[in-house]
């Protein structure tokens, strides 16, 4: 009997073993694949809460009509000292405490640190072609409106860091390239380098150029400039050009929005490795982590498996299939369903498990549970840690550091939103002589003018009304389903605010007496922003030619007498 058990053992147990080991590597290999995507989700959140931020702030400060109109006649001292101001401001918001503004025409490049070490003395030295060294600025030029990413050692400023490119155009035209930058090292030691074993994280831009690695022998520095033969890719890492046309699919897969993350099994070294890709849409880098599974999942972990089977093998055989059928087999495949749901973002069955039996595969199911609650209370942390800062970005994007009001950006949103059928009106409220303010009490009262101001016209109009800040000391409102006679109301409401009382500065320079001038007009129907705006234009324009402080509302018989003062 014995003998007769031994020998059916033996008749099954070499398929057992096969579809044991097969449902081991399964699992493991569903489990890392898993692991891999979520890592990939993980480092990407990484990438872009570390440097989100700072692109978009580049990007309000490249749209700023101050360093617009710097760019476009750099000698004026008023547009230099108005353009380094916004420099400045824009400076301790940023990371690194740091900026540069190359202009375009002159080649001139203007920088401060962290330690203001160069205030007073922004420009440092002047772009050229024939030199090497100012190669970015050339390839970055050539390049699409927006901010591009870039790794480089700059000489001549004796730093290394991850720059934020941002160029600024007027139509076809480049006015310049400006922008801040991130220490590469602190960069690294923060997203790249945080100690996972078995696993290696990296960002890399679009032609496989490493940028970010916990090995900086393998940063492409200056990456916009470098020759595309340089052998410092991810593509070097991986044995063969199999997989280096697997790493190619799966980065181009990503990048066409198929998915978030993709991963696929290449050699490294000679060894299998996991490999995770995913996609930072907003800064145009893939973060790409390499994987072994060996050393992330312990397949040590399945001997009391074996060692059950070891046990059974006592009993005769028939009692021993229908006991591993039963306490094994079926558990594991309804394990790996589940591993199967949560490898599709569905985490209920997993979490749903339960406990179950405390045996070697309750152990593992009741660990996966874990495991499953973790993953998926952490995504819905991460989620809402990305829409709390996607709002606190909107914010800054939409809104006047300054004032708080709306900004010009935020105001062409709003003005979008306004419903128009029945016509709207549109203020343009200009400060007097406000360089004369600047000029006599320092930039600081300039400020507080500015700030106090806005606040006086926000309290004039009406709740449904939208205030912005359109330029410096320039303000604009829209007043949705406006008539005429509301129209010159509110307009009057708004000088009323301005004159009713001076302006209070600090105890040493006492308070300022100010007073607006304000062009209004009333829009027809679907007008489009840019004609309600040369029309209250050209209303404060007649405002400010005829002694300042008053009302023009626009109509036909102003635009013929703008016409004539213009001429």
């Amino acid at each position: 009997m014995l003998l007769f058990v031994l020998l059916g053992f033996a008749a099954v147990a070499a398929p057992a073993f096969v579809a044991l080991n097969w449902v081991v590597n399964s699992t493991v290999i569903q489990l890392g694949t898993l692991f891999a995507e979520k890592q990939v989700l993980y480092d990407r959140h990484r990438g872009l809460e570390a440097l989100l931020r700072e692109v978009s702030l580049a990007e309000t400060l490249a749209g700023s009509q101050a360093i617009r109109d710097w760019a476009l006649d750099e000698s004026n001292l008023a547009l230099k000292q108005r353009g380094i101001a916004e420099l400045e401001h824009y400076r301790q918001s940023f990371a690194d405490h740091s900026y540069f503004f190359v202009i375009d025409q002159s080649g001139n490049y203007y920088f401060n640190d962290a330690a203001n070490g160069y205030a007073g003395d922004q420009l440092r030295y002047a772009v050229s072609p024939g030199n090497p060294r100012d190669a970015w600025y050339f390839s970055t030029k050539a390049l699409g409106e927006g901010c591009h990413l870039n790794v480089d050692n700059d000489a001549n400023l004796r730093v290394t860091k991850v720059w934020m490119n941002c160029v600024i155009r007027e139509g076809r035209h480049v006015l310049g390239v400006l922008g801040t930058g991130i220490d590469l090292s602190a960069f690294i030691q923060e997203v790249v380098n945080i100690p996972q074993v078995g696993v290696t994280s990296m960002f890399v831009d679009r032609q496989g150029q490493v940028q970010a690695h916990r090995d900086e022998n393998l940063v492409n520095l200056a990456s916009l400039s470098s020759d595309m033969r340089d052998k410092r890719t991810v593509y070097s890492l991986v044995d063969t050009p199999a997989d280096q046309e697997t790493l190619q699919q799966l980065m181009t897969s990503v990048a066409a929005g198929g998915a978030l993350a993709r991963s696929a099994f290449v050699s490294v070294g000679g060894q299998q490795t996991l490999v995770g890709v995913g996609y930072l849409d907003k800064l145009g880098w893939f973060n790409v982590t390499l994987m072994d599974l060996d050393a992330i999942i312990d397949r040590r972990l399945f001997l009391p498996i074996g060692l059950l089977l070891l046990a059974v093998m006592v009993l005769v055989a028939v009692l021993l299939m229908l006991v591993f059928k039963r306490a094994v087999l079926d558990r594991v495949a309804a394990l790996e369903g589940v591993v199967r749901s949560a490898r599709q973002g569905d985490y209920r069955p997993a979490i749903g498990m339960g406990s179950g039996q405390q045996d070697e595969i309750g152990r593992l199911a009741a660990s996966f549970t874990e495991m499953a609650a973790a993953v998926d209370d952490n995504t819905r942390l991460l989620e809402a840690r990305v829409r709390e800062r996607t709002s606190a970005l909107e914010q800054l994007a939409f809104k006047d550091g300054q004032t708080g009001i709306l900004n010009r950006r935020g105001f062409i949103a709003a003005h979008a939103e306004v419903v128009v059928s029945a016509g709207y009106g549109l203020l343009l409220v200009d400060i007097d002589r406000f360089k004369s303010i600047n000029d006599r009490y320092g930039h600081a009262a300039g400020d507080a003018v500015v700030l106090e101001v806005a606040r006086r016209i926000s309290a004039a109009i009406r709740s449904g009304d939208r205030c912005a800040r359109w330029g410096g000391d320039e303000f604009i409102v829209l007043l949705p389903q406006c008539t005429p006679e509301q129209l010159r109301t509110i307009a009057a409401r708004v000088m009323a605010a301005i004159d009713e009382r001076p302006i209070g500065l600090d105890k040493e320079d006492g308070s300022i007496v100010t007073s607006v001038s304000v062009g209004a007009c009333l829009a027809d129907a679907g007008d489009s922003l840019d004609v309600a705006t040369d029309m209250a234009d050209t209303a404060l324009y007649m405002a400010k030619s005829q002694g300042r402080n008053m009302v023009v509302v626009f109509d036909a018989d102003l635009m013929v007498s703008a016409r004539n003062a213009k001429d």
